[in-house]
């Protein structure tokens, strides 16, 4: 009988080798490129517009603040006078203010808190202006002497605004504004072209010299405001705060003519 032969048992590759003959296979296939895994992508916020392109940040503020009054190419319509040919003064100023966009036709607008932006407004003043006719641009306005403003203020200003910038009381419901929160800037422009009732000023009624002095000195206005002698009460005027102080001292007497009667009761 023959012996039955052993089991063979073949070693099976060793791991360098297999590593080997892998690499091998690698090259001889080309060289592979690993594309890497994509992840989702973000959403990404839109560009806002007057970062991109001012003259359309520019129409757009327009269409959507302005021409329901003033026309879409600012010819002025039956809400709003037109705005061809006013200027980036006038504009800038109106903005600036707060006195524009209203939500409501109003005689007189108001001074208020700015609705857009400096860079809006700048965009939006480029876009009136594309409109033509030229018309007074924005001033550059430069130190200026308070001892000439003062004169040129007393001379044209005062008669409505007060002789302390106060704002008074006109004709048919009309006011002359108080000057205290207007920059230098904005006197300039109301100066220029003439907001309200008030006149033009131009360059050869005021110089632009000039116009720097009025400015320094409407800005000492401001500074003066705190009036640190006491309280102005709204600056009156001498014969309203007489009249409040009469008043005070009055009930102060009858206080004590009452509290003196009491104690003689007892």
């Amino acid at each position: 009988m023959r012996r039955p032969r052993a089991a063979i048992h073949l070693p099976g590759p060793h791991p360098r080798r297999a590593l080997a003959v892998g690499a091998a296979l690698l090259l001889a296939a080309g060289p592979v490129v690993l594309a890497p895994a994509r992840s989702p992508a973000a959403p990404t916020a839109p560009t806002p517009m007057a970062a991109s392109d001012p003259a359309d940040r520019g129409t757009q503020l327009y269409l959507e603040h302005c021409a329901s009054c003033h026309g879409e190419r600012g010819q002025g319509a039956q809400r709003g006078p037109s705005l061809i040919g006013v200027g980036a003064a006038a504009v800038d100023f109106q903005v600036s203010t707060g006195r524009m966009p209203v939500s409501q036709e109003v005689q007189q607008a108001h001074r208020g808190e700015p609705v857009f932006s400096a860079a809006d407004i700048s965009a939006l003043v480029d876009h009136v202006a594309s409109f033509g006719g030229g018309g007074p641009g924005i001033p550059r306005v430069g130190p200026g002497e308070v001892g000439s403003g003062r004169e040129i203020f007393a001379a044209n200003c005062a008669p409505c605004h007060g002789a302390t910038g106060a704002g008074a009381a006109l004709t048919n419901g009309w006011i002359a504004p108080p000057l205290y929160d207007s920059t230098a800037v904005q006197v300039a422009e109301a100066v220029r072209v003439g907001p309200g009732l008030m006149p033009v000023f131009p360059s050869q009624v005021l110089d632009d010299r000039q116009v720097d002095d009025l400015a320094a000195y409407v800005q000492r206005l401001r500074g003066e405001r705190l009036d640190r002698g006491g309280d102005p009460l709204g600056r009156l005027g001498p014969l309203a705060e007489g009249l409040v102080a009469w008043l005070a001292a009055l009930a102060l007497l009858v206080a004590a003519a009452r509290w003196l009667g009491r104690r003689a009761g007892e």
